[in-house]
């Protein structure tokens, strides 16, 4: 596999900082040299959280200049529509929670959320592939980013990658109930 840079971002107390950790160590147990680095600024204000996960043999540092993602995983609409204009390259793949999440701009009237069509128009004159993803009544929304993690898997998008891979991640990180929860979902429960 070429190198392959992925974008993961959200708004601060989405789950950011797990589907970062879950990816990374997916991609590990893939066989996959893998760099990745969070940024948690505002997160507890509500502000952006991203994630920058490398993949490569190359790769020396884990921040992805911007315009080189090759893959934007967003946990809600307004950061998908960012993720692809600032981040994207051309030909990429997106998928993101169709979902708005009270961002400090938002709560403040700064912004108008982008509709799904807005979305998928900035992706296609990006050439880019996109996916909207919602499940209804997800009992902790943060949750949301295990939905993402299984649709990756089922699309093949990063090849090698399995849902055992990623039950093994969250077992790593988690337990209890919110494990079951977790696995429940991945697996299509």
């Amino acid at each position: 596999m070429k190198e392959m840079n992925i974008y993961m971002c959200g708004v601060g107390g989405q789950g950011i900082g797990l589907l970062a950790e879950v990816m990374l160590r997916v991609c590990h147990y893939a066989g996959y040299d893998v760099k990745g680095v969070d940024t948690h600024g505002l997160a507890q204000r509500g502000g952006t959280v991203v994630s920058h996960l490398r993949i490569g043999k190359k790769v020396h540092t884990p921040l992805i200049p911007p315009g080189t993602a090759d893959m934007v995983i967003a946990l809600e609409r307004l950061e998908a529509m960012r993720g692809i204009s600032e981040m994207l390259s051309s030909g990429g793949k997106v998928i993101y929670y169709d979902v708005e999440y009270q961002t400090i701009d938002n709560r403040l009237g700064n912004i108008k959320y982008p509709a799904h069509a807005e979305i998928e128009r900035s992706a296609e004159e990006k050439k880019a592939e996109l996916i909207k993803v919602f499940k209804e009544n997800i009992s902790d929304p943060r949750m949301q980013n295990v939905i993402l993690i299984k649709s990756i898997i089922e699309k093949n998008w990063i090849a090698g990658l399995t849902k055992d891979m990623a039950v093994k991640a969250l077992g790593e990180l988690m337990q209890g109930r919110a494990l079951e929860k977790n696995i429940e979902l991945l697996n299509g429960k």
